[in-house]
């Protein structure tokens, strides 16, 4: 049996006040679907948990030697609880003319609990409980996290109608062309167009991008997006069912039902298998019986048979050096969701990167501060902090943060007003501060820069802003009595160790990383400079991401995408392998990756890489010596008579071997060294 795993912020905001009479209430919210994620709450997990408990009590008494009666029971349940579900698919696999493993497990189980050998029987059982009720787990969850997802999307719109009234509707029933309208603080109900309004708007969830965009009339909007602190009324592009929020739950589950060529391979050498070792056994049984032999010494051989060509070995062969990786990276903070996840991590020929969140740490800081005409930097940032005290904006809070990691008072502010697309003004310390969008502050005609503004500052500070803005960074004006005092450049945090983890990548590999990301041009190369990535490819909704994927796919490549948000989940399905940032990724992100690095540590990734590498060349070693070993143990059975004791001893000896084997990267230096790989 084989198993597979298949940033949205919130800125409080007042409501703008609407006339009652021309208001419906709106409807309260249903409650949102149940999460049916808890560990026992599936039943493949409580079938599982009852056949490994009564296996683990069965098998010290079987051990010790204590009477039949203490144990046999145990077992019993062992086998009806673990065995029940994988034998009734296997019957229902026969009915339709196809053998799979599941039955032959279940027989071989059966088979050598009938000649005595509970312990075989019961391990078989476990093994096989334990990776259905894992599969479970993770179709479950991956289902709980898209319900998550479109929960983003609002239940309900407010609807303009032609004589400007306003109407709550059902937002699945929102159609092309009409207008709705949404307050600041809420989510858009629909794709579409701006048709009047300015607000700022946080698309993280679909585009990527660190901050708020200001968008204005005429400007494209998302679904599932986060309006800021002012009203927009948005023309419907697409219906509920096209847009880009649902598109992207569509991509996921597309790719989650989409078997991976390896499995599809598995899958048909299971059944060939199955069907061989059922006609030979069969035959073993059957031919003896024909010629005359006695009944007992047949069944005998071939039991042996069943037991010596079951693949425990080569069941073990494959999970002790994955499961050991597992743990190990588990230490180190990579929580790789199953053995099938770490093999495929090893088999990557070339990885896909994300930018915020990923790269960088996903929150804006003060890169720097330009002070102008001879303004005092310390000065200028704390008056700028002051004026940002009582703003949510991100970027305020980047402010705020870089005057007090100075040091710096932070004074109290009077008469805090905020316009979108502008910034904010506030009095503190009897002057005006605004602070804000350089390109609107230092514009031409904005107001209160026409009073006295010395044309050289004006100047200077324009000159500042574009500079800030060619190096990528987010370009913020500060003015004191209307008077340009200084530009900041707002970027965001590259992560600690980012170029050489990507440098290491690269040499696992022997391909250039990409960087994949819906932030804008500018940025994205800022941060390909910095991490030695040459391969940038910027503007990406998912939709591109995925396309960028499945072109590498298609021409033999085995792609790994890292990635955090929402925007990068069907990217990381529709990959051969993907990891997650664990502290800042989305629920859809996490669930949908195959490993998450808890900790951030972009340094991780080549390490887990290198560390599966290492696992699957362990299980290269065990595969060899399970085929020895049971190779030599068929043609004995066959060609002569292999005593079952001796049939046992060399089915449980390879067993044992190939498990010490692969349980080599249990060791404390696993992780080191594949660090230095």
């Amino acid at each position: 049996m084989t198993s597979t795993s298949s940033h949205g912020r919130t800125h409080p905001a007042p409501t703008a006040p609407a006339d009652a009479s021309t208001r419906s209430t709106p409807a309260p919210a249903p409650p949102p679907p149940p999460r049916r994620g808890r560990l026992l709450a599936l039943p493949e997990v409580r079938w599982a948990a009852l056949a490994a408990l009564t296996f683990l009590s069965a098998f010290p008494l079987d051990l010790m030697g204590a009477p039949a009666w203490t144990w046999g029971p145990l077992y019993a349940v062992c086998y009806a609880a673990g065995g029940w579900e994988p034998g009734l698919a296997g019957l229902r696999a026969l009915r339709e003319r196809t053998l799979d493993v599941d039955l032959l497990m279940v027989v071989a189980a059966v088979g050598a609990a009938a000649i005595g050998q509970f312990l075989d029987g019961g391990l078989l059982i476990v093994i096989f409980a334990v990776s259905g009720a894992l599969e479970a787990l993770a179709t479950r969850r991956t289902e709980d996290s898209v319900r998550g997802l479109l929960d983003l999307a609002p239940s309900t719109a407010v609807r303009l109608t032609a004589d400007g009234r306003e109407e709550t509707v059902e937002a699945a029933a929102l159609r092309v062309g009409e207008t709705v309208l949404v307050r600041p603080g809420e989510r858009l109900p629909a794709d579409g167009t701006v048709l009047d309004g300015a607000s700022e708007v946080d698309q993280a969830t679909i585009t990527g991008e660190p901050l708020p965009v200001d968008r204005t009339a005429g400007d494209e909007v998302f679904a599932g997006t986060l309006n800021g602190t002012g009203a927009l009324r948005i023309r419907v592009g697409k219906d509920a069912s096209e847009s880009a929020l649902a598109r992207i739950v569509a991509m996921v589950e597309e790719a989650g039902r989409t078997k991976a060529p390896t499995q599809v391979f598995i899958e048909k050498v299971e059944q060939r298998y199955s069907a061989v070792v059922v006609l030979v056994t069969l035959a073993l049984f059957a031919l003896p019986l024909l010629l005359g032999a006695d009944f007992t010494a047949t069944l005998l051989r071939a039991m042996t048979f069943m037991i010596v060509a079951s693949p425990c070995a080569v069941v073990l062969a494959t999970m002790p050096p994955l499961l050991s990786a597992i743990a190990t990276a588990g230490r180190h903070g990579v929580l790789v969701k199953s053995a099938v996840a770490m093999e495929a991590l090893g088999a990557v020929t070339r990885v896909a990167m994300d930018k915020t969140g990923t790269l960088t740490e996903g929150a804006p800081r003060v890169a720097g501060v330009r002070p102008l005409g001879g303004a005092d930097e310390r000065r200028v940032l704390a008056l700028a902090a002051a004026a940002e005290l009582p703003s949510e904006h991100p970027l305020a809070r980047a402010v705020i943060a870089a005057a007090r990691e100075r040091g710096l008072r932070v004074s109290g502010a009077r008469e805090f007003s905020s316009v979108p697309g502008r910034g904010v003004r506030a009095v503190v310390e009897g002057r005006v501060i605004q602070v804000g969008s350089a390109a609107a502050l230092l514009s031409a005609g904005a107001p209160g820069s026409t009073d006295g503004l010395a044309e050289e500052l004006v100047r200077e500070a324009r000159a500042g802003a574009e500079e800030v803005a060619a190096a990528g960074h987010t370009a913020v004006a500060v003015l004191v009595d209307a008077r340009p005092v200084a530009v900041l450049a707002l970027t965001d945090r590259l992560r600690p160790g980012a170029p050489g983890a990507m440098a290491r990548l690269h040499r696992l590999t022997g391909t250039d990383v990409t960087l994949l990301t819906g932030d804008h041009a500018r940025a994205a190369a800022r941060t390909a400079e910095e991490c030695g990535i040459t391969d940038v490819r910027a503007g990406l909704l998912p939709q591109d991401k995925v396309a960028a994927v499945r072109a590498w796919q298609d021409g033999g490549e085995k792609v790994l995408v890292v990635g955090d948000g929402v925007n990068d989940a069907p990217a990381l399905a529709a990959a051969h392998s993907g990891v997650a940032m664990g502290r800042v990724g989305s629920d859809l992100a996490l669930e949908t990756a195959d490993a998450v690095v808890v900790r951030d540590e972009t340094g991780a990734v080549p390490t887990v890489v290198a560390l599966s590498r290492r696992a699957r060349r362990l299980v290269v070693q065990n595969l060899v010596i399970a085929s020895v070993c049971i190779g030599a143990l068929v043609t004995w059975d066959l060609a002569g008579h292999l005593p079952l004791p001796l049939g046992v001893l060399g089915h449980e000896g390879s067993t044992v071997l190939v498990g010490l084997n692969g349980l080599r990267l249990l060791r404390t230096t696993a992780w080191r060294r594949a660090e230095a790989a």
